[in-house]
């Protein structure tokens, strides 16, 4: 069975985002000051598993292997 997955990789609380920064500097230049701003990449991915369960340790285990560093990353998966 075909399962949809969306796989979101932020940086943890505390981590400089340099990325966010910039965006939020040219918001201020722009005359759009923000509070807070934070960037983060999604992947979507079809994945294909026996049921619900097992497509979400699939993309746990993607996620773990290769798109997330866990000392400075933290990731949100969805499987529809």
């Amino acid at each position: 069975m075909r399962f949809d997955v969306k796989i979101t990789i932020a940086l943890k609380e505390g981590m400089l985002d340099p990325e966010a920064r910039a965006i939020q500097n040219a918001l201020a230049h722009l005359g759009v000051p923000t509070l807070s701003l934070s960037t983060a990449r999604q992947f979507s991915i079809g994945i294909d598993a026996m049921d619900r369960e097992q497509a979400e340790a699939t993309a746990r285990a993607i996620c773990e292997r290769l798109l997330a560093n866990p000392v400075i990353h933290r990731y949100d998966i969805e499987v529809a």
